[in-house]
């Protein structure tokens, strides 16, 4: 099922109590398991479901955090509730937001050699080390016009995607990961570059019995299988997010760092980039 639309208009049009229905369907629970997570009841859910009781400001945050409804959305079901949202969404230049930023740049640059990326809601890149820049050598300008895009450099075909030997597992990974985000906040962009990139030309086969993948490292979970300079990096990737954000801006950010699969890949860049 589609996550409710968090434009404020339609937001608005229907009211509060569809789209917290709705966000109450996708997730699973019942009417009276939410009350009893809400400290309400059962009945007071229906009336608000329905339209004939309007919650409290406080009820429709306690609602949004018992259902897991991301910052964004929260601030749809206020507006549908007749409360002004509660959560900025602050540009990441702006002086307030100063902090972060420099926290971010110190976060990713001590990664090296190791590659790390920063992305937004839509994987448009908003900061990124050394390790990522040299995986984009040879990427033409065409595609490292800002604003960079993630899912766009790694699945296209004159992007990463020729020199990924085990593409086809790593972009089904990358297109699963997109669906459950559109699964969680319905967002045009977004659906819109999912149809780009799965769209994409892929091989029949993935190249990953190249003899440089001899004597292969068992893995602990599905590695992204690179080749760099003729030869066959391995990563592990590991997304983080801000716990508890109280900006639309920072709770949309993704820290992605790539962990060395093998000691092949450590070694390798340790000496070119360290």
């Amino acid at each position: 099922m589609a996550a409710p639309t968090s434009d404020s208009a339609t937001a608005g049009a229907k009211g509060v109590g569809p789209l917290l229905r709705a966000w109450r369907e996708q997730r699973r629970v019942s009417q009276l398991e939410l009350a009893l997570r809400a400290d309400s009841s059962a009945r007071h859910i229906s009336f608000v479901e329905t339209g004939r009781s309007r919650p409290s400001e406080e009820m429709v945050l306690r609602l949004a955090e018992h259902l897991d409804v991301p910052v964004r959305e929260r601030n749809a079901l206020l507006l549908a509730a007749g409360y002004a949202p509660r959560y900025p969404e602050t540009p990441l230049d702006d002086p307030g937001l100063d902090a972060l930023r420099e926290g971010i740049e110190r976060l990713i640059q001590g990664y090296e050699p190791y590659p790390a990326v920063v992305v937004d809601a839509t994987y448009d890149v908003v900061a990124a080390n050394r390790g990522i820049l040299m995986l984009l050598d040879g990427v033409p300008e065409s595609l490292l016009t800002p604003p960079l895009n993630a899912m766009r450099l790694t699945l296209h075909p004159q992007g990463l995607a020729p020199r990924i030997r085990n593409l086809r597992a790593w972009r089904g990974h990358l297109l699963d990961q997109m669906e459950r985000q559109i699964a969680l906040r319905r967002s045009e962009p977004l659906r819109a570059l999912y149809e780009e990139v799965a769209a994409y030309p892929v091989p029949e086969t993935d190249d990953d019995n190249d003899d440089q993948l001899a004597d292969p490292v068992p893995h602990f979970a599905l590695p992204m299988q690179i080749e760099h300079e003729g030869r066959i990096l391995s990563f592990i990737s590991s997304i983080s997010t801000f716990n508890t954000p109280m900006d639309v801006t920072v709770a949309e950010l993704a820290i992605e760092t790539f962990l060395p699969a093998d000691p092949a890949t450590v070694k390798y860049l340790q000496s070119v980039l360290s």
